[in-house]
């Protein structure tokens, strides 16, 4: 699966955790949870 740009970009923000669900792709922010994005 190609990783969209918008994932890409929050990647590289602190604290942030990419996780796979049943083939979703979601970055999740704990530490600013307003950085938050999917891929399905």
């Amino acid at each position: 699966m190609k990783v969209r740009t918008s994932v890409r970009s929050m990647k590289t923000k602190p604290g942030a955790q990419v996780v796979r669900r049943r083939g979703v792709t979601y970055v999740i922010n704990k530490k600013h949870p307003r950085f938050k994005a999917r891929q399905n």
